[in-house]
């Protein structure tokens, strides 16, 4: 039972770490353009990317 008063706050904490850490992804624009990136890499860095 000892063991809860250490482990609850310990959860309590990462998951308001894991919070704050999603959050400050969405303010930076992380999960702006989810597709661009998976299509940038098809593309060859010598010439013009096609449209």
């Amino acid at each position: 039972m000892s063991m809860l008063l250490y482990l609850i706050p310990v959860a309590l904490f990462l998951g308001l770490l894991g919070l704050g850490a999603f959050l400050w992804a969405l303010r930076s624009n992380q999960f702006e353009d989810l597709d661009g990136a998976a299509q940038r890499i098809l593309y060859d860095e010598d010439g013009p990317a096609p449209r």
